[in-house]
């Protein structure tokens, strides 16, 4: 179901207004709405609608172009599309062939294989069509031949959008699968695959799963071998960052071919609350070893980017990387931030999970 505003007209069975009061009620009934989700609004303000799904104020947010999922036998309601949103990603699955000790989407062995049918539903709903979509799990690419479909879906439908994929990369150690992938020629798609460590054993123990490290690099180099976007990503944490500088030379020297590394700050979320004793570090500890980090990255000609770490965190010849990559819906700020001269530019705080103690969190005089 996708949301309009009231005074629009309906383009397709599946449209509904957005209705907060009694005028934007009379508004859609005049626009021709036969469906309306109202928020805040009591049965007695909103009738004449053959279908009315009225919603708390916790559905505040909601704005023209969003599109929900609706399943009335169990009155749940998920959000799946915001418009106005810049960080809009489908969870494609909750199965994964790793548990990664900080995963902040734990994985579960469900049969959830309809999610793929309800994404492609959405595609035809985005009008306008957004810059970019992602793709996230669990591990996408787990039904490996109906997302590629769903892929290939995409770009004939959304020809101009960027499309990421987040995931953990093994798939493509299989050469018919680099092959097809490659095969949907899209512009602008891009793998992003993590390696927490350039020592195998690290990475496969932070991943929980033996051989990954090396199904992982396998996999992207058949991808690069295809001509194929790839983004590496190293989550820091106790147990990645004082490898961290010893990763960079690893990726300068045996993968500068890679189209961007992130360096992340962690989410305290998931798999990292249970496992915070082993992941937790201040970022300030481990400043020195980011910024050589950066440095190593960037002189071997890889393009870097830091994210999730607000400025005040970092040092000052990081700032330059830094990028607002917190999703809007779960990106907030401290107190102590109102008086910081770079607030505009930085990125700010995961709300979502556990606040981290003892961030040396302080505003920023210029």
């Amino acid at each position: 179901m996708r949301v309009q505003d009231p005074a629009s007209c309906a383009q397709g069975p599946a449209d509904a207004a957005l209705i907060r009061s009694v005028d934007d009620a009379e508004n859609a009934k005049r626009s021709g709405f036969k469906s309306a989700v109202g928020i805040g609004l009591s049965t007695d303000k909103a009738t004449g609608f053959d279908q009315l799904i009225l919603l708390d104020g916790r559905f505040d947010y909601l704005s023209d172009g969003d599109i929900l999922r609706v399943h009335p036998n169990t009155n749940h309601i998920r959000t799946l599309y915001r418009r106005a949103s810049q960080h809009n990603a489908f969870l494609v699955t909750e199965r994964c062939n790793h548990w990664c000790l900080m995963c902040s989407q734990p994985p579960r062995n469900v049969s959830d294989g309809w999610i793929i049918d309800e994404i492609a539903e959405c595609f035809p709903l985005l009008n306008p069509q957004p810059r970019s979509l992602g793709f996230t799990g669990g591990e996408p690419m787990t039904d490996w031949e109906r997302f590629i479909n769903l892929l290939s879906l995409a770009k004939d439908q959304l020809p101009s959008v960027a499309l990421h994929v987040l995931t953990n990369g093994r798939a493509f150690a299989k050469p018919p699968i680099a092959v097809a992938w490659a095969a949907l020629r899209h512009p602008s798609l891009t793998a992003g695959i993590p390696i927490y460590a350039a020592a195998g054993h690290l990475h496969d123990y932070i991943v929980q799963s033996m051989g990954a490290f090396d199904e992982t690099v396998m996999g992207i180099l058949r991808l690069k071998d295809q001509g194929q976007r790839v983004e590496v990503r190293v989550v820091l944490h106790a147990l990645s960052v004082p490898r961290l500088v010893e990763t960079a030379i690893w990726l300068g020297r045996n993968l500068p071919f890679v189209d961007h590394v992130a360096l992340m700050g962690l989410e305290q979320t998931g798999f990292a609350i249970a496992n915070q004793d082993q992941l937790w570090i201040e970022p300030t500890e481990y400043a020195a070893q980011l910024a050589e980090a950066v440095l190593i990255l960037q002189s071997a000609g890889i393009r870097v980017s830091v994210y999730n770490l607000p400025l005040c965190l970092l040092p000052r010849p990081v700032w330059p990387a830094s990028v607002q990559s917190i999703s809007d819906w779960k990106n907030g700020f401290l107190p102590e931030c109102e008086e910081c001269a770079k607030r505009g530019d930085c990125p700010g705080f995961f709300s979502s999970g556990r606040k981290a103690v003892g961030r040396k969190v302080r505003p920023i005089k210029l």
